[in-house]
């Protein structure tokens, strides 16, 4: 499972898991977006499965935008750990 690879090296960092935090979010909402994307490329017309994605993937955006405003750095920093793309609208 992608969450268990990633998630030692993500949190080596911060000795404590802060489930609040921006980054755990994202980190969270990227891990269901990799999930979704692989059950969405054998069930293609899963369309409930869609709009489930579309959801998450907005409500990610809308967490990196708030993070990018208050903490550019930590905001790259997440977004080269994670090898998310940056959003063209901030």
């Amino acid at each position: 499972m992608v969450k268990n690879l990633i998630l030692p090296s993500f949190l080596q960092e911060k000795k404590e898991e802060n489930p609040g935090s921006v980054e755990f979010q994202v980190f969270n909402f990227t891990n269901k977006i990799r999930r979704l994307t692989s059950h969405l490329e054998l069930h293609r017309k899963d369309y409930l499965s869609q709009r489930g994605l579309r959801k998450i993937l907005g409500k990610r955006q809308r967490l990196l935008s708030y993070l990018s405003k208050k903490n550019g750095i930590r905001y790259n920093k997440l977004i080269n750990q994670l090898d998310i793309r940056k959003s063209q609208i901030r």
